[in-house]
C-alpha cells in the first residue's frame, strides 16, 4: 500500500466505509505531479493518477479536480508547454480515462492576458473545463491584487467558471510579488460581487485567512495544505458558515488520512461536515457543468 493510504487507514480505521460513502466526497484540490504531464505530454500525471487510486477508492471519494496546464506559460518547461499547444489530447487524456472520477480545471499565467483569454475560450468555452487555477509559484505567479486580473475575471465570471486562487501568507512578509494573501482575495472578490472565488488553502495561516475573507461573501475557503490543527474547521464553520467551506485533499502529496480527518473529526453536526465535503462543491461547479 501506499504511504497516503496506510495514513488514511490509521486516521479512519474507527470510521464505517458506509459513512464516507454518504459524505459523498468531492475533492476540488487534486495534484497529481502537481498537474504537470510529463516530458512526452501525458505519462508521468497518468501514473500519478494511477498509484493514487486505491487511495481514492478506499475514502469514496466521488470526484477530483486537477489542474490542468494548457500551453500558456504556467511551467517552465518550454518544450512541454509547445507540445501543449500543439496537442489538445494530451491536457484531455486524463479526463478522457476518468471521465466519472475527474473534474478539470486550467492553470492559467495572469501575466500573459491575450494567451489566457485564448485560454478560457478554448477550454471553457468550449469545455470540458469548469473554472480556472491562479497558481501561487512558477512563471505563472502574480498576485491577484494586480490589474491583469480585472481582464480575465470578467469572461470567467460570463462563462460562469470556478476560481480557485492559490494563497498563502508567508511568515516575515511576502518574499516576492507572485503570491497572493486571502486579503488580497478579498479586496479582488469585493469587485466582481457576482463571481465565487475559492481561497485554496485558507492562506496557510487559517485564524488570519477566515478573518480576512469574513466579510466577502463570495469567497469560499480550501481546506488543504497545511498541517492539521485544533479549531480550524470549527472556527470556518462559526465565523463563515457551513456553505463556505470546500474540501481540498492536496493528493497525492500530503497525507489524506489528515487531510480527510480535519473535516470528519471536526466537532460540527454531521449536516455541515456533507456540505463542506461535497455538497458546497457540487453547488459551485454546477452552473457551469449543467
Amino acid at each position: 500500500m501506499t504511504d497516503v493510504t496506510n495514513s488514511l487507514l490509521r486516521h479512519t480505521k474507527l470510521l464505517d466505509p458506509e459513512q464516507l460513502k454518504k459524505y459523498r466526497i468531492w475533492d476540488s484540490y487534486f495534484t497529481p505531479s502537481h498537474s504537470h504531464p510529463g516530458a512526452d505530454g501525458r505519462s508521468q500525471l497518468i501514473a500519478d493518477i494511477e498509484r493514487t487510486l486505491p487511495t481514492i477508492e478506499l475514502a469514496h471519494i466521488e470526484k477530483l479536480c486537477y489542474f490542468a496546464h494548457v500551453g500558456v506559460g504556467t511551467t517552465a518547461d518550454k518544450d512541454l508547454e509547445a507540445l501543449l499547444r500543439s496537442n489538445p489530447d494530451a491536457v484531455l487524456e486524463p479526463l478522457q480515462k476518468w471521465p466519472d472520477l475527474l473534474l478539470g480545471m486550467i492553470q492559467l499565467n495572469p501575466n500573459n492576458v491575450p494567451a489566457s483569454l485564448d485560454a478560457i475560450n478554448r477550454w471553457l468555452a468550449d469545455g470540458p473545463m469548469l473554472g480556472v487555477y491562479f497558481p501561487g509559484g512558477g512563471p505563472a505567479s502574480l498576485a491577484c491584487s494586480h490589474p491583469n486580473f480585472d481582464k480575465l475575471i470578467p469572461r470567467i465570471h460570463e462563462l460562469n467558471g470556478v476560481i480557485m486562487q492559490h494563497t498563502w501568507y508567508v511568515t516575515g512578509g511576502k518574499p516576492g510579488p507572485g503570491i497572493s494573501t486571502p486579503a488580497e482575495l478579498a479586496t479582488l472578490a469585493t469587485r466582481y460581487p457576482e463571481q465565487k472565488f475559492l481561497c485554496a488553502h485558507a492562506g496557510g495561516e487559517w485564524e488570519k485567512g477566515i478573518r480576512a475573507i469574513q466579510a466577502s461573501p463570495n469567497v469560499l475557503i480550501e481546506t488543504s495544505g497545511f498541517d492539521a490543527t485544533a479549531g480550524f474547521i470549527e472556527m470556518a464553520e462559526r465565523d463563515l458558515g457551513p456553505k463556505r467551506v470546500i474540501f481540498g485533499s492536496h493528493l497525492p502529496s500530503r497525507s489524506l488520512g489528515t487531510e480527510l480527518s480535519k473535516v470528519i473529526a471536526a466537532n460540527i453536526p454531521e449536516r455541515s461536515k456533507r456540505l463542506m465535503l461535497g455538497e458546497n462543491y457540487r453547488r459551485l461547479v454546477s452552473r457551469i457543468s449543467q
